[in-house]
């Protein structure tokens, strides 16, 4: 089995980086939603820190990854949950 190297990885990494703040910026322009754009956006950078993470198996590097996954993971939840309730819904 042949692995690939390094440079190649990196290289697909900084491409993930870049394809997230592209399809984050198109989601926003159809969609007018920060929380949809920044949900896309977070999963290339997501694929990006695991692929940086699959050449650099360090303590540090494995902390890093592990970092992008719980910020990503409380961002989402942070996303999800409506801050503006409806004028409706307002008590009173």
């Amino acid at each position: 089995m042949t692995l690939l190297p390094d440079e190649v990885v990196r290289g697909a990494a900084q491409l993930c980086v870049a394809a997230g703040f592209v399809a984050g910026a198109l989601m926003f322009a159809r969609s007018r939603s920060g929380r949809l754009a920044l949900s896309v956006a977070l999963d290339f950078w997501l694929a990006a820190g695991l692929l940086t993470l699959s050449v650099a198996t360090t303590w540090t590097a494995i902390l890093a990854a592990a970092a992008i996954v719980g910020l990503r993971r409380m961002l989402t939840l942070a996303l999800a949950q409506d801050t503006h309730p409806a004028a409706g819904d307002r008590p009173g």
